[in-house]
């Protein structure tokens, strides 16, 4: 599963694979944790076991996809 996150002040946004096994409804849950305030940090772990954290005011969007989906090769659409 790819998670992109916008994040504000920053011209780039962070695109994260996770492992396929990673629960996608605790994942929301977590996500929707650290917008709300509950959490000052979301951390994300890839799918090598890497750790990324974000901070939680900085979070400007998240979008949860499939990794297989977006992947295409060639001109046009």
């Amino acid at each position: 599963m790819d998670v992109r996150i916008g994040v504000t002040q920053a011209p780039r946004e962070l695109t994260i694979e996770l492992a396929e096994d990673t629960d996608r409804d605790e994942l929301k849950a977590r996500v929707e944790a650290a917008l709300v305030g509950a959490s000052d940090v979301l951390w994300v772990t890839d799918k090598r076991g890497k750790d990324v954290a974000i901070p939680a005011a900085k979070i400007a969007y998240v979008e949860l996809g499939s990794s297989d989906g977006d992947r295409r090769i060639g001109f046009g659409g």
